[in-house]
């Protein structure tokens, strides 16, 4: 057993030293592209853009409080929301400035203004 354990361990050095290739990094989540995905407001709601589609939900019970549609406007990172309220059953617009990957700055057609966060991790552009 000793004769072959001598050259059986020489055999491993050696093509140990020449393998070249470097360990390869895990791949990562790709950047976050638009506002698609998922995103909160300060008062717990979430609001979800998805293909042009647009709802916004309750964390506790799911209901569904307004959707609509979503378009980019020319510029940078501007978007219009044409949404229903299924609550007060209005519809309305807001505009919305991404100013990160992970912030929407809105303004609706009512004045009101809000901050929307990105929920989950979110890659840099």
């Amino acid at each position: 057993m000793k004769k072959f354990a001598v050259p059986a361990l020489i055999v491993t050095a050696v093509l140990a030293s020449c393998t070249t290739e470097r360990e390869r990094p895990l791949p990562t989540q790709p950047a976050a592209v638009g506002i698609d995905g998922a995103w909160t407001d300060p008062n717990g709601l979430i609001s979800t853009f998805q293909a042009g589609s647009f709802n916004t939900r309750t964390t506790d019970t799911n209901q569904l409080l307004a959707s609509g549609t979503y378009v980019k406007l020319p510029g940078n990172n501007l978007y219009e929301i044409s949404m229903t309220s299924h609550v007060q059953n209005k519809q309305s617009k807001v505009n919305c400035a991404m100013i990160s990957p992970g912030q929407l700055n809105c303004t609706a057609d009512s004045g009101a203004q809000f901050t929307l966060m990105r929920r989950g991790n979110v890659a840099t552009q």
